[in-house]
């Protein structure tokens, strides 16, 4: 089993976790919670507020939360205050180094440039980003028409509900298509009508 930990923040953007949060939970709840154990961690396990007000209870801080197999990153623009927070940065360089996976969706990709985990790489972030992206790290490759980019340890998606794609990509890397299209079904995401049924 491999566990998913959510960085949650102030000002993050709703479906850059909740995104992918559905999709690991689908998962795990269609292989009898097997797969993925899904949980979401803030600095303090305060609760914290999304760009819109939402108001959402995290799992975990992040002195008490499970070993990370798989680290997503959402945006939203909370995220210009975390890249310049010593306490986040760290955090995130020590599960970074420990994970399977770093996973930043849309603007997340301004705390994983930042840090200089992205440089030399291939990425993609929210097309109203990408300029910043440029500027904070010069050496990546931006790819603007790519809903996700997969760099192996490091996957970047594009905005928003580009979290989905790439948490259904990393389901369908780990687990093969006869999963991860179940669990596109369920969801009634993209053309999930045309995908082949179970055999």
């Amino acid at each position: 089993m491999n566990n998913v930990g959510l960085f949650l923040f102030d000002d993050i953007e709703l479906l850059d976790f909740a995104g992918p949060y559905e999709v690991f939970s689908v998962t795990s709840e269609l292989s009898d919670y097997t797969l993925f154990r899904v949980f979401s961690v803030s600095e303090d396990g305060e609760e914290i507020r999304t760009v819109n007000g939402l108001k959402v209870q995290p799992d975990f801080a992040f002195d008490n939360h499970p070993p990370i197999d798989i680290l997503i990153i959402p945006g939203g623009v909370g995220t210009k205050k975390e890249m310049d927070r010593s306490a986040i940065v760290e955090w995130i360089r020590w599960n970074n180094d420990r994970a399977k996976m770093t996973v930043s969706v849309c603007s997340g990709a301004r705390i994983l440039a930042r840090m200089g985990l992205l440089d030399g790489m291939e990425v993609t972030t929210h097309h109203e980003v990408l300029d910043e992206i440029r500027r904070i790290a010069p050496s990546v490759t931006l790819n603007p028409e790519a809903r996700f980019v997969d760099n192996g340890r490091i996957l970047t998606a594009g905005g928003i509900s580009a979290g989905i794609d790439v948490a259904l990509h990393i389901v369908r890397k780990l687990h093969g298509d006869q999963i991860a299209d179940r669990t596109a079904r369920y969801m009634e995401y993209g053309d999930w009508q045309a995908l082949p049924e179970e055999k």
